[in-house]
């Protein structure tokens, strides 16, 4: 019966060749030490060093495989004993029942432990399921446009944090967005939820973009207020944003900035990337700062009017949150990203954004300082 559940063990645990060679170990022992204690002298015994066993088992398998491993270890300890005779003494008898004692310990460790495995093995499928629904992958194409993105939150187990993007088609136009909320990482899921759910509610409608950017702007402030702790200030919470639309029969985009860093357009051969800075750039959203007077006879906020910039076939389009732009090496010096994206303008959206993502990283040595959020986009 236990050679029996042995093979059913190892079979159904050691199909991969990790798990084999990691059983090798407790099973070569259980085998030598008998042996070589049978040529040691008297007075020299190696029976006890089975534990062993049982404990690497335990580091790599589950209570099952724990408990037979030691069960034969049980048994390699006896025979060793009636081999030298001893089987009867007070000494093997300690170390038999203390090789017991350890092994069932081993085995409730494992058992705990596993189940601990599966309890946060859920939790984060659920996690990363919720996460995948507030911060959706972009298409790789929008009509005529061409999409790659790249995403790193500042918490190392998390896909999403405060900076966040999104991408909606309308008839004859594709719609963008990227924005960074105040703060970092987890704590600012909340109001990065509250951004995308406002854009996604009305970027399908057909309206045009300063009216879409003041929706967001009521959405946003609305939303801060709403669902603020007792010990937040709904008035410290803001998003910078980045709106814009891309008309398919135009080589243009018009482009509506609530303080966010301007978007870099990478064109032909040129040596240096074409910075699309709004000429006055509405207050990031959520705050509901006007200059006075800013409100147009149709009531949307004058600042909110889109300023329109080349883009023709072949061009790129970088947006990016201050987690790219301002990423700091050892020395403290900002990441270069207009020079490294030129010298990589031929490259594929994909590719693009892979090798930024990568070199960001390698100038931060790795480091999760901030959220970090990147699009390219191309016309094709």
């Amino acid at each position: 019966m236990i050679a029996t559940s042995l093979v059913d063990t190892l079979r159904g645990w050691g199909r991969s060749a990790p798990g084999r060679l990691w059983l090798a170990g407790p099973l070569l022992l259980i085998v030598a030490i008998p042996v070589a204690d049978g040529f040691l002298p008297p007075d020299i015994h190696l029976a006890h060093l089975l534990v062993v066993a049982v404990a690497v088992t335990a580091v790599g398998a589950g209570p099952r495989a724990t408990a037979l491993i030691g069960v034969l270890a049980v048994l390699a300890l006896v025979f060793a004993g009636m081999e030298r005779r001893t089987l009867s003494t007070e000494s093997v008898l300690v170390e038999i029942a203390a090789l017991l004692a350890v092994s069932v310990f081993f085995v409730v460790f494992t058992r705990l432990r596993d189940r601990r495995e599966s309890e946060l093995v859920r939790v984060r499928s659920v996690s990363d399921a919720a996460q995948r629904v507030v911060l959706r992958p972009l298409p790789q194409r929008a009509g005529p446009v061409l999409l790659a993105s790249r995403y790193r939150s500042a918490e190392a187990d998390a896909t999403i944090g405060g900076d966040l993007y999104a991408a909606a088609r309308i008839p004859g136009c594709t719609r963008l967005l990227i924005g960074d909320v105040r703060g970092k990482g987890l704590p600012s899921i909340s109001d990065t939820a509250i951004v995308l759910g406002a854009f996604r509610a009305a970027a399908h409608r057909r309206i045009p973009l300063p009216e879409l950017v003041a929706y967001i702007e009521d959405a946003v402030r609305w939303g801060f207020a709403e669902f603020s702790e007792p010990a937040e200030d709904a008035a410290e919470r803001f998003v910078t944003a980045a709106v814009m639309d891309i008309p398919d029969d135009e080589p243009v985009l018009h482009l509506v900035s609530a303080g966010h860093p301007p978007p870099l357009l990478l064109r032909g051969c040129a040596r240096k990337p074409l910075v699309l800075a709004v000429p006055e750039p509405a207050p990031p959203l959520g705050l509901g700062v006007w200059p006075a007077g800013a409100h147009g006879t149709d009531g949307v906020c004058a600042c909110y009017a889109a300023a329109t910039f080349p883009f023709a076939h072949g061009d790129r389009l970088v947006l990016y949150t201050d987690g790219v732009s301002e990423a700091r090496n050892g020395d403290g010096d900002f990441y270069p990203l207009a020079e490294r994206a030129t010298a990589w303008a031929d490259a594929t959206p994909g590719l693009l954004v892979e090798r930024l993502a990568a070199d960001v990283r390698a100038h931060t040595g790795g480091r999760r300082d901030d959220d970090m959020a990147m699009i390219v986009v191309q016309r094709d």
